[in-house]
């Protein structure tokens, strides 16, 4: 399964609608979109998303053991919001330890298990995170874990409500951003052109053996 170049845009489109009409696990700052469709392939096999979230703690705390009861799943009320549980339940998921996770409640909230969309979840903004991913994929010598820096914003949460980018979502639509290979971004953030040849080509790899929606989440 694969997007058009239209059906992606339109896809994050529904995305944007999504988290600002709609109550969300944890507060939604912002929503990014990077990699293929960014840099204008059509038609395009895996849409990457980004969402930068706020931290929620004892949201309501005191209701934790209710959902614990009810649902199976502790944290509730402390990590994931009481008042989007009670309104969607059927989206509520824990780590392995069965406690709430946010980036997985949002990957349920926002995604279907068979679409072939990528999710990453963290509490701070795309750019920061590229650096952050970067420095520790190289650290540990495993280049899976880079995030792919050509990215282009299309919401951001504000005092009087969400903005969306209609321009970075025309750009989209036309294939209209100008954006350097992976092997020259990542070039670009510092590393020597063998080294981001090879990160490149393992990170293509790895991401081609993916199926269906899939997510990460992080805290920096």
């Amino acid at each position: 399964m694969s997007f058009s170049r239209e059906e992606a845009v339109a896809r994050l489109r529904s995305i944007v609608e999504t988290v600002e009409a709609e109550p969300m696990p944890v507060p939604v700052r912002e929503v990014w979109v990077f990699g293929d469709v960014v840099v204008g392939l059509d038609p395009v096999d895996r849409l990457d998303v980004y969402l930068a979230k706020d931290l929620l703690f004892d949201d309501a705390p005191d209701r934790e053991d209710e959902f614990a009861e009810r649902l199976g799943v502790t944290g509730v009320g402390k990590t994931v919001s009481a008042a989007w549980a009670d309104r969607f339940p059927e989206h509520v998921r824990a780590n392995a330890s069965g406690h709430a996770a946010p980036e997985r409640c949002l990957a349920a909230h926002l995604l279907d298990d068979d679409e072939p969309i990528h999710l990453e979840v963290c509490n701070t903004g795309f750019e920061h995170n590229v650096t952050q991913r970067l420095e520790g994929a190289r650290a540990r010598d495993d280049y899976t874990q880079l995030l792919d820096p050509r990215g282009a914003c299309l919401w951001v949460d504000g005092q009087d409500g969400g903005v969306t980018s209609e321009e970075a979502f025309r750009k989209l639509a036309g294939g209209e951003f100008v954006l350097p290979t992976l092997p020259a971004a990542l070039e670009m953030l510092g590393m020597e052109a063998d080294e981001a040849a090879e990160a490149a080509e393992t990170f293509r790899d790895y991401r081609a053996d993916r199926e269906g929606a899939t997510v990460r989440g992080d805290v920096v």
